[in-house]
């Protein structure tokens, strides 16, 4: 989902759920102390956040998995597959759907083997019978079924974390102050507009940024709709490209079986396609929903 407005100050809304943040990280606080993990045979990189929303990770975890293979490691990566129905599968985009594995997987298979399914744990064990002698977990810090070796906090530097309440009054995912100390490192993902280094207290931080690589096409009028945690992200890439942007369309995918959202990026894409003196510029997670022919990378 998008994530909502009112999580970025103080105010009546956010005042008005945080009876109900309080419960929801009362329970993740629970849940993280009395459920056991379960350590797989090999090691594990959880690339994580504390917040709700698109901060970075899995372009990250990308990063993380293509640098172990410079390494001459053979990383799998094991995510939830949200939004897809089928469970501990391999994520293959000549076999699957998004409708099946949801989007993120099928973006990870890209650069390496990726298993899905909820339970964590179950799906390290596939991966290992099937030789990744690393595991990269896109996601699942709050996910206590799979133990971590090592895990990586991503911060979107511009978003910080918000009003600093839990879901839903905020964006915070569980406590601050407890989320750090199950944490090894830290990484910011653009300028750091909210001085988070200073609140990650004696956690090693890294800082990087997501760039938008530019389209083999000759400049030309674009249209431009995303379907990230935080699509303003994506805008705000491009104006580093040479291509004009004349119009901005914001259309929200996270589950395309939801009907309403499915009706409304049809409509934008027959749209799209009778606009002649306009193409297409997208997120690769739309490139899953349906063919399109200007792309970027993640």
């Amino acid at each position: 989902m998008k994530t909502p407005s009112f999580w970025n100050s103080d105010n009546f809304l956010s005042d008005l759920l945080s009876p109900l943040g309080r419960m929801y990280a009362l329970a993740t606080g629970l849940r993280l102390r009395f459920k056991k993990s379960r350590k797989a045979a090999c090691p594990v990189i959880c690339v994580g956040n504390l917040t709700a929303g698109g901060t970075g990770k899995t372009p990250v975890s990308v990063s993380i998995a293509a640098m172990l293979q410079q390494a001459g490691k053979n990383p799998f990566f094991v995510t939830r597959g949200y939004g897809g129905k089928s469970r501990n599968i391999f994520a293959d985009p000549t076999r699957y759907d998004v409708r099946q594995t949801g989007d993120e997987p099928l973006l990870l298979a890209r650069q390496a083997q990726t298993v899905i399914n909820p339970d964590r744990a179950q799906g390290a064990e596939l991966a290992v019978q099937n030789g990744a002698d690393v595991i990269v977990m896109d996601d699942g810090f709050q996910n206590p079924g799979l133990y971590k070796d090592l895990s990586f906090l991503v911060f979107d530097g511009a978003a910080g974390i918000g009003n600093g309440r839990y879901i839903p009054s905020g964006p915070l995912r569980e406590n601050f102050a407890a989320g750090l100390k199950r944490a090894q490192a830290a990484i910011i993902l653009g300028e750091d507009k909210h001085n988070l280094a200073k609140r990650l207290k004696k956690l090693p931080v890294f800082y990087g940024k997501v760039k938008a690589l530019p389209p083999e096409l000759p400049p030309q009028n674009i249209i431009a709709f995303a379907g990230i945690g935080r699509p303003q992200k994506f805008y705000n890439s491009l104006k580093e490209l040479p291509s004009p942007i004349r119009e901005k369309l914001l259309v929200k995918i996270k589950n395309i079986n939801s009907f309403y959202e499915s009706k409304i990026v049809d409509n934008t894409l027959q749209w799209v396609r009778t606009a002649d003196t306009y193409k297409p510029l997208v997120t690769h997670k739309y490139t899953k929903k349906e063919s399109i022919n200007i792309k970027l990378q993640p």
